[in-house]
């Protein structure tokens, strides 16, 4: 419908495989969590699944994809050759000193909460990633994402101290666009893809049949204050 054509084996197994890697990967992420919390207090499945939908409005987990992609237009404009290792790295910590870029300090696509050392996800779609990149003529591009997940999770030990690897968003957005799809439909694709996972979990919460009442610790306990009496105040 997008293309006015019928899609070739390749990009069909790969769309395919692509709504199967974001279906689901634990309860945890932001988006199944509130699914998992809506459900528990009796909501119905639309209200449930309308606040996933919901939740990836907001950029820090939605749209990771679109993050990763307008942060390598950037790189592709400003590192003069691509090849070229250090011109890379040189790049890759100034963003990270958030001289550069979008000045959020943020290399997008590095680092996961969850997976650390490495994303499975990411290590499957960086193979067929090459597949679609060579047919579509974006093989150069895919080389330099290849660098990008290479040298990043480097500087990052390097200046935090923190073993990161590439996340599966890394090379979503990337192949997505070697299908010839808009980024305006990078977030609602996830969206179609998680309603699985999004549905087994609340399947399991009505099974529960619990609400979900998270308790709470304050993390600024430099606003606490000494309770005063209403005489007093």
């Amino acid at each position: 419908m997008l293309q006015g054509k019928k899609p070739d084996k390749l990009t069909a197994h790969l769309f395919d495989m692509m709504l199967v890697l974001h279906a689901e990967h634990g309860g945890g992420n932001n988006s199944t969590f509130t699914v998992r919390a809506v459900s528990s207090s009796g909501a119905n499945s639309y209200m449930a699944i309308c606040s996933g939908i919901a939740s990836l409005s907001g950029h820090l987990h939605g749209g990771a994809n679109e993050a990763v992609e307008s942060m390598m237009e950037d790189i592709k404009t400003q590192v003069k050759d691509w090849d070229d290792d250090e011109e890379i790295s040189r790049y890759l910590r100034k963003i990270l000193e958030k001289k550069v870029g979008d000045k959020t300090g943020k290399i997008y696509g590095i680092g996961h909460a969850v997976y650390t050392k490495s994303d499975p996800r990411a290590v499957i779609l960086e193979q067929k990633a090459e597949e679609i990149a060579k047919k579509s003529g974006m093989l150069k591009e895919f080389t330099l994402h290849r660098k990008v997940a290479m040298l990043a999770p480097e500087i990052v030990l390097e200046k935090k101290g923190k073993v990161v690897s590439a996340n599966v968003d890394f090379y979503s957005g990337f192949v997505y666009r070697s299908m010839g799809i808009p980024k305006e439909l990078f977030t609602p694709i996830f969206a179609m893809s998680r309603v699985a996972g999004w549905s087994a979990h609340r399947i399991e919460e009505m099974v529960q049949g619990k609400l979900i009442r998270p308790s709470y610790v304050s993390s600024l306990p430099s606003l606490r204050s000494d309770y005063v009496p209403l005489a007093s105040r």
